[in-house]
């Protein structure tokens, strides 16, 4: 028969599982070790009654388990005392869950619904259809990869990888604390103990002044075949004249459009003209014309816009554009970019720098040691140097990059979709004022969905950018 002291426990667990939310059972579970996905009131009564038989002191264990789920209510209900009254004692509540788990509970508080799909889409090679489908929250994908043994207390490369994806660089912060010395980790514990973790996400320009410093991750959907980077900076709540790019001229920037293929370059002039561009449709050009019309605008000195679009529909290889011309002949994709960085084009300097291309592939026939286009002024991110091709190597730079097989020209009407999936988005964008990031994330998901239906028919996206600013084309 329980003794005295051991009813009145039993009555404060009872209490505690009956006043609790299902999503408040969940993480209750998760941080004493249950990976669970169905937390039903009486499992909750049951997981919490054994912790407390096998711990020293249940009082202090059932109030850091109401601390950290933020119920002060049940804390005054139950104890009597105030948030306030505990902070005197939080270190001794700092330790009475893993570090690691108070670390998942409260970066799943602090992700929104929007951001938790982003790390699902990111996921979705990792983690079986069916069981996503079921995830609602950022613990739920945590709890999936931990049966998959993919995260551990000792294994958070993923946790960071998608964090780093979506851009929520203060959580990132936040694991890096967490696999510090064990003061770091003393510190985040105490804070998420008392309910600090969930702090005001940093300004966007604490967010972003480091975005040009950080390696875009690509993430390969093996089975629909689309690579993609998600962005380093992600959209704040509120929009402030510090927070994006501005767009006073009129027209507010130029665009260039290189057909050398025939296809989908008028729906573009249409597009970029109705978002108030100065267009420029150039057809059927070379390797060499393309550089040349390149290079021209680029040492333009009175450059009044406030935005450089550039669109290339082309043949190429993995690393260049062919133009019209044979494959002995071409152009090295990087050298296209390296044009419009701020030491070859000052006038563009702090500007966004938009480059949209459409690859037909064809066999990578094309060395190193063919590429015909070198210039003394500009640094060229080539076969023979140093810097990855992850990134761009400039600020304000947003790069989008999409191939598939040549073949597929040879369809009657072909039209790309790739090209076809950003015109909408971008005509989407201009009615409901949103951001440029976010036009990027409906053409992925619109080319996750074509080459879901259409695997013979594959198209890959490379997605990275180092804009310190959100963009609105409205």
């Amino acid at each position: 028969m329980m003794s005295p002291l051991d009813q009145s426990h039993l009555k404060y667990i009872n209490a505690v599982a009956e006043d609790l939310s299902h999503s408040e059972c969940r993480k209750a579970a998760y941080l004493c070790g249950s990976l669970e996905a169905d937390c039903s009131v009486e499992f909750v009564k049951q997981m919490l009654k054994s912790n407390v038989e096998h711990r020293g002191d249940a009082s202090l264990f059932l109030k850091a388990l109401i601390l950290l789920l933020g119920r002060y209510d049940l804390l005054r209900k139950l104890y009597k005392v105030g948030r306030s009254d505990m902070g005197l004692q939080s270190q001794s509540y700092a330790n009475v869950f893993p570090t690691f788990r108070v670390l998942m509970v409260n970066i799943s508080d602090d992700l929104p619904k929007k951001e938790v799909e982003d790390i699902k889409f990111l996921l979705s090679n990792d983690i079986p259809r069916e069981k996503m489908e079921s995830c609602k929250t950022f613990l739920d994908v945590i709890t999936e990869l931990e049966k998959l043994d993919s995260v551990s207390a000792e294994s958070l490369d993923v946790v960071k990888k998608c964090l780093l994806d979506i851009g929520r660089i203060d959580l990132v912060k936040k694991v890096n604390a967490y696999k510090k010395p064990e003061s770091s980790s003393q510190q985040l514990n105490c804070q998420a103990a008392m309910g600090c973790c969930a702090q005001a996400q940093p300004s966007p320009q604490q967010q972003c002044s480091r975005a040009a410093e950080i390696k875009q991750r690509l993430h390969q959907q093996c089975d629909a075949k689309v690579v993609v980077s998600l962005p380093v900076c992600r959209e704040p709540s509120r929009r402030s004249l510090l927070e994006h790019y501005n767009f006073n001229t009129n027209p507010r920037g130029v665009c260039v459009i290189i057909d050398c293929v025939g296809q989908d370059g008028g729906m573009l002039e249409e597009t970029f003209k109705a978002l108030h561009f100065s267009v420029r449709h150039l057809k059927w050009l070379s390797a060499e014309d393309i550089l040349s019309s390149l290079r021209d605008m680029s040492k333009q000195r009175d450059y009044r816009y406030d935005c450089f679009v550039c669109c290339i529909i082309s043949r190429g290889s993995t690393n260049y554009l062919f133009g019209t011309d044979t494959y002995d002949n071409s152009l090295p994709i990087d050298l296209i970019r390296g044009l419009f960085t701020a030491d070859s084009c000052p006038m563009l300097a702090g500007k966004p720098k938009l480059f949209f291309i459409q690859r037909y592939s064809v066999a990578d026939l094309v060395s190193c040691a063919t590429a015909n286009y070198q210039d003394e002024n500009i640094e060229v991110d080539g076969c023979n140097g140093q810097r990855s091709r992850n990134i761009p190597v400039e600020a304000d730079i947003f790069w989008s990059h999409c191939w598939m097989d040549e073949c597929q020209l040879k369809q009657a009407q072909h039209h790309s979709v790739y090209l076809k999936a950003l015109t909408d988005a971008l005509c989407k964008a201009q009615r409901r004022k949103t951001s440029l990031l976010d036009v990027q994330m409906e053409l992925n998901g619109a080319i996750f969905e074509h080459n879901k239906r259409n695997p013979g028919a594959a198209y890959n996206i490379d997605v990275k950018h180092t804009l310190l600013k959100n963009l609105y084309l409205e």
